[in-house]
């Protein structure tokens, strides 16, 4: 790994585990960008580095909040199990369609989101 890699991946880290704790958005929403448009990963290749990555960042943000009180246990544990089942498929239709799809579904999902939050100050 070069030191450019290196940078850009831990300035990539830096970013995404602070939006990913603040915002909850579990750091893909600044990572697949990212790795993207900085290391010209194709948005395939960025949206599985990308879930790799936020496991221990995930596990490190919930035990802070978890500390405090802050997880609704039922909610995170009912969620975790669907989102679970369908993250398994989930990625075999990924792997199915192209990257240009992918890029496009990805960037729809973060405008609707985006513009709601914006709009109606929720999600």
């Amino acid at each position: 790994m070069t030191t450019a890699l290196l940078l850009k991946c831990l300035g990539i880290g830096v970013l995404s585990g602070v939006v990913a704790a603040l915002c909850g958005v579990g750091g893909g929403v600044v990572m697949v960008p990212a790795f993207v448009a900085l290391l010209a990963l194709p948005q395939k290749t960025a949206v599985a580095t990308s879930l790799a990555i936020i496991i221990p960042t995930a596990l490190m943000a919930t035990t802070q909040n978890a500390r405090h009180g802050l997880v609704d246990w039922r909610v995170a544990v009912v969620t975790a199990v669907s989102a679970s089942v369908f993250a398994y498929f989930g990625s075999g239709w990924m792997r199915a369609m192209s990257n240009e799809s992918l890029t496009r579904i990805f960037g729809a999902v973060l405008l609707v989101f985006g513009a709601r939050m914006l709009w109606l100050g929720k999600a």
